[in-house]
């Protein structure tokens, strides 16, 4: 089980009241919603290995470099050097250092990478695996890597994860009209305005998906472009001719990385804390409560 860590500790943040503090005040609301969260999927789907990806870089140049535009809207500070800040609520961003150590007293696998987004660094640990993997996320840029004959599918949290849609070929097929590896195609062909993605004008899902299903990727739809006996419409032909300087570059910005080089690590789910006098210190100053309760008793179990 791979979790896209800050897809779900955002969600556990605007889930969760920021009423829930600690002794001092502190709101703690994403860190305890996330502990919910995990006790819930180790509950319900008993993966053997877990792995919490984590955003090293949530904006890397090289992506940057090709679309500049690609989340320049949630930039909050830029830093030549180092990772630009993303624009977070003000009581989130305190609470993932604690998140990370919470996590790593516990023994939990917490692995990011420098120059890299947590998509990365899953998508090269779903590619390396050699059993059923479930990727938990609540971005669908990681349809991509939805693969049956991998058994690699994403739970997708409709509400809390409590209710996951499990999001196999066959639902990719029926809402988007692709299968996970034509999804990356259709992702920059209408483009994704949280990410920054421009897409390709006047292109929407329905139609991308149509000219996937005709050409069966982007590179058979460049080619109809140029083939003056295509049965592309005048209208997306130019629409596509002037967007090639995009079409070039975007899908290696849309398409997780699979050569992410990952640091060694155990992806075993503990069934004791790794450091329990740690976890004991950081529970009580950060009065985690119930939710840290609970996941220790679901990872004993």
């Amino acid at each position: 089980m791979l979790l896209d860590s800050a897809s779900l500790y955002y969600r556990a943040y605007f889930g969760v009241p920021d009423s829930v503090k600690a002794p001092d005040g502190t709101p703690v609301n994403a860190v305890r919603g996330l502990l919910d969260f995990i006790a819930r999927l180790v509950q319900d789907h008993r993966p053997d290995q877990l792995v919490a990806c984590m955003d090293a870089d949530w904006r890397p140049a090289w992506r940057v470099e090709l679309i500049p535009s690609y989340k320049a809207h949630r930039v909050a500070a830029e830093h030549t050097g180092a990772p630009d800040e993303e624009d977070t609520p003000d009581t989130l961003a305190p609470q993932v250092p604690v998140i990370e150590a919470v996590l790593d007293a516990l023994g939990v696998a917490r692995v990011g990478v420098a120059g890299y987004e947590a998509d990365d660094v899953i998508g090269t640990l779903a590619g390396r695996a050699r059993g059923p993997v479930d990727i938990v996320t609540g971005d669908r840029d990681l349809y991509q890597l939805v693969d049956d004959a991998r058994e690699v599918r994403v739970l997708y949290p409709v509400k809390g994860v409590g209710t996951l849609r499990v999001t196999d070929e066959a639902l990719l097929r029926e809402k988007y009209g692709v299968d996970g590896s034509g999804y990356v195609d259709l992702a920059l062909l209408r483009g994704d305005p949280s990410d920054g993605l421009p897409g390709v004008p006047g292109i929407g899902e329905k139609t991308a998906a149509k000219l996937i299903d005709a050409y069966g990727d982007l590179a058979g739809i460049m080619a109809a472009v140029d083939d003056p006996r295509s049965k592309l419409t005048p209208t997306q032909r130019g629409r596509l001719d002037g967007a090639r300087e995009y079409l070039a570059v975007a899908p290696k910005v849309v398409r997780v990385a699979g050569d992410v080089p990952l640091p060694e690590f155990d992806p075993v789910l503990p069934s004791e804390p790794r450091d329990p006098a740690l976890l004991d210190a950081l529970a009580v100053r950060w009065g985690l409560g119930g939710s840290l309760q609970r996941l220790l008793a679901t990872l004993h179990h």
